[in-house]
């Protein structure tokens, strides 16, 4: 299943590329609207691009009566990126989530590199947001931390339903006269090409630790990108940084994936996913 990244697709503005998806993933909701960080907010680099959006967001009410019911138009299934600041809000807008058939699963954001981190774990979050809701909870983890499959764990011990693996890592881009930071907050979340081995690794990692399924993304370009997560463990495959280059190319990359799986003797792409159930053991984490 093909979906994009939250944050790198307007819907309502491309609703043809939306609907090319097998889901939409919405930009991360916050209880309360957030104009977000400062400009500049977007960067490009030689390996990818820097962002610091800061989590702009209209706030759950407007999104509930105005955002959703465009969204469920689209006739996909949507998926409902969530964030917060602490773990009553991440529950809060589960608990509203719950009784909207439009929306098809809930993305916990807990791993935004933008706004301060939530004081709680990844786990009490997806606890607290699994007594609220009978939605599908799907975490979203960063790289970033020393042993993600022991956060994978307990994220699955929590209740998590999936995984969304990997956000972005942090970074800082200069300007070349001022050597000053080209963004407004100085430093951003990157991805792009440079995020892929991580994120591959990182899939590769929580698919042998949890067995859940998982939303593979970063640097994903191409067909073969796509299959690439695939084969280590991912179910699903997220399209981000390249939309803002090329906004047809979920439809390109569902094309080349399957190309790239028949030339392997595959009649699918989910024959590649067979692929991690039986290499899981062998892949190591280092």
């Amino acid at each position: 299943m093909l979906l994009n990244a939250s944050g790198c697709l307007d819907a309502l503005a491309a609703p043809d590329v939306a609907r090319s998806l097998d889901a939409f993933v919405t930009k991360t909701v916050t209880p309360l609207p957030r104009d977000g960080n400062a400009p500049v907010r977007i960067a490009e680099t030689d390996v990818g691009m820097l962002n610091s959006i800061g989590l702009a967001n209209p706030g759950v009410d407007r999104f509930l009566t105005r955002h959703l019911p465009q969204l469920e138009l689209l006739g996909v299934p949507v998926w409902v990126s969530v964030g917060g600041f602490e773990t009553n809000d991440y529950a809060e807008i589960s608990s509203r989530l719950d009784d909207y058939a439009a929306v098809s699963a809930i993305e916990l954001n807990v791993s935004c590199p933008n706004v301060e981190a939530p004081a709680e774990s990844a786990a009490q979050i997806v606890a607290a947001a699994r007594l609220a809701t009978r939605k599908a909870l799907w975490a979203k983890l960063s790289p970033a931390v020393p042993d993600i499959a022991e956060v994978a764990r307990a994220a699955q011990t929590a209740g998590a339903d999936g995984l969304s693996l990997v956000n972005t890592l942090r970074g800082l881009k200069l300007d070349e006269r001022t050597l000053r930071p080209v963004l407004g907050p100085g430093q951003g979340g990157l991805s792009g090409p440079a995020l892929k081995p991580i994120a591959l690794a990182a899939v590769a990692t929580c698919y042998r630790a949890t067995g859940l399924p998982i939303v593979g993304m970063g640097g994903v370009r191409t067909g073969l990108d796509a299959l690439e997560f695939v084969a280590v463990g991912a179910r699903h495959v997220a399209i981000g940084t390249t939309l803002f280059a090329d906004p047809d190319a979920p439809a390109r990359i569902r094309m080349e994936l399957h190309a790239e799986a028949r030339d392997r003797g595959w009649n699918s792409y989910e024959d590649a996913y067979a692929t991690a159930h039986e290499d899981a053991l062998s892949l190591g984490t280092t």
